[in-house]
């Protein structure tokens, strides 16, 4: 058995679309519209065999987001050196994007920068 997909509600339907094809090589397939209930997605498919669903519907709720709280933590894509960390980790500080840790070797042995996506969830960068 294995994971399908992963998926995450969006605001901004485009720009985490674009934020996760620049950075992290992410290829779309055609987007999904429901004319019924509003939902839009995008499946966006990653080296390997791994997918995120992104989405999108007109009565979505605003949650406060923290760091520490119940259910998913974190997105983890691994870009295969300690080099590339360090590389995409300043890219996108430059960019605007707030680092929230790292890049550091952290006391499970994992090389890793944790950075905020457009929507304020929180990505891991590992070697």
């Amino acid at each position: 058995m294995r994971i399908n997909h992963a998926a995450v509600f969006v605001e901004d339907l485009e720009r985490a679309k674009n934020f996760y094809k620049h950075y992290f090589g992410a290829k779309e397939n055609e987007k999904y519209h429901n004319p019924n209930t509003g939902l839009e997605t995008y499946f966006l498919s990653f080296d390997g065999d791994v997918r995120l669903e992104i989405m999108k519907r007109p009565d979505m709720k605003e949650n406060e987001k923290t760091l520490f709280q119940l259910g998913y933590a974190h997105l983890a894509f691994s870009v295969g050196s300690k080099d590339k960390v360090d590389k995409l980790t300043s890219q996108l500080e430059r960019d605007g994007y707030i680092v929230l840790s790292g890049p550091r070797t952290t006391g499970d042995g994992y090389y890793e920068s944790c950075i905020l996506d457009p929507e304020n969830n929180q990505i891991e960068i590992v070697e």
